[in-house]
């Protein structure tokens, strides 16, 4: 465990760490926004922001919700990679700050440049807070985490300046570049600790083996695809895009299926991961799908991917890290199991529902904000209080 002199740590528990104010945060926004967007889409709200609802849902989702929770996780695994104390006290208030005044400078009367520059800054602010301690330390391993942030804040980049210059197409193709390279940091972080919770969690002590080959396969198919959709090759259905997705659906089935032990069904904070990776792996294969020529809805697999594979090991990530991360025994109640069954739940309200009734959107909307919403309920004490153990972090 590594130790901060008393004097260094921050009065209040929640400035401790990079995960306790950004899972708090962003989660809590995280529901706002979305109920907020379904009451747009049921005619109850109309809020006008810059460029419009479906601009702003689409940033603020992946750049906004997403981004704050991969600062959290990255800003306080990077303190256990190098051995360098992570940001605290003001410095990580000052990188919070910059994350919320993002969030709402959509409905401040700014200048469009001076919203842009607000909401640019803050990834590359993450990537500098990160590269320091990876490059002292000469973690080579960890080297691609810092270039994908790095990436994911150029795609945003390209988002912003589509909508500053009222630019559609560089508006989606800055979102969907940035969503796939979240997948792909999604891959490299999941094949990381998935095997490694699964093996702990179930009570075995030696690791699990190690296969390169396959942790570098995934990592360079991913990247192409966001590659793809920067350029505008992904505009339309390809062939070659379809064999590349075909391609990453067998390798993540292919770690799903060596990642697996019967026991982990019993485990809520090991079964959440693996359905939510397994939907990563059914998002790509509608990708391939779609990209053969199968008449599916683009929009179906692109929810696939950010309600039931990102938001779903966002959630079970965010239990298990403020659990362990707190000196708090790695158990949820029985309204967290709940709360990732909801999330599954919404997953398939959003992608089946919807070929058979409009209420789908309606039905996912409900069962992601109740997850949520449990989710709230359980770990706000626990992000805003001391450690159990009254270490610090």
């Amino acid at each position: 465990m590594l130790l901060q002199p008393t004097a260094s740590r921050p009065r209040q528990a929640v400035w401790s760490l990079g995960f306790r104010p950004f899972f708090l945060g962003g989660s809590l926004f995280a529901l706002i926004a979305l109920l907020l967007w379904a009451g747009v889409l049921a005619g109850a709200l109309a809020p006008a922001p810059p460029g419009g609802m479906l601009a702003w849902h689409r940033h603020e989702m992946l750049y906004g919700f997403a981004a704050a929770i991969i600062a959290g996780f990255l800003l306080t695994a990077v303190q256990n990679w190098s051995g360098i104390p992570g940001l605290s006290g003001r410095a990580l208030q000052g990188v919070f700050l910059l994350w919320l005044l993002g969030r709402v400078s959509w409905f401040m009367p700014l200048p469009g440049s001076l919203r842009v520059l607000v909401e640019g800054s803050f990834l590359p602010l993450v990537a500098l807070s990160l590269a320091r301690p990876v490059l002292q330390r000469r973690l080579r391993n960890n080297y691609p985490i810092v270039v994908l942030v790095l990436l994911i804040a150029a795609c945003q980049w390209l988002t912003l300046a589509g909508w500053l210059h009222q630019d559609e197409l560089w508006q989606r193709r800055g979102i969907f570049a940035g969503l796939w390279l979240v997948t792909a940091m999604m891959t490299v972080l999941g094949g990381r600790v998935i095997p490694f919770f699964t093996r702990r969690g179930l009570g075995h002590l030696d690791a699990a083996p190690a296969r390169p080959w396959l942790d570098r396969a995934c990592l360079l198919l991913s990247v192409a695809v966001p590659l793809a959709f920067a350029t505008g090759l992904a505009d339309t259905p390809q062939a070659n895009l379809a064999v590349l997705f075909f391609a990453l659906f067998a390798l993540h089935a292919t770690r799903l299926v060596l990642w697996h032990d019967r026991g982990l069904w019993r485990v809520p904070l090991l079964w959440s991961l693996h359905l939510a990776y397994a939907w990563l792996a059914l998002a790509c294969l509608g990708m391939a799908l779609w990209h053969s020529g199968v008449a599916l809805s683009p929009s179906l697999v692109t929810h696939a991917l950010t309600v039931g594979a990102m938001t779903g090991l966002i959630l079970a990530m965010m239990a298990r890290v403020s659990l362990g991360h707190t000196g708090r025994p790695l158990q949820v109640p029985t309204s967290i199991a709940w709360a990732f069954a909801l999330m599954q739940l919404a997953t398939l309200a959003r992608v089946i529902l919807p070929l058979f009734t409009s209420l789908g959107v309606s039905v996912s909307a409900l069962c992601w904000s109740l997850a949520l919403l449990l989710f709230l309920r359980h770990y706000l004490p626990i992000l805003l209080r001391p450690r159990a153990d009254g270490m610090p972090g």
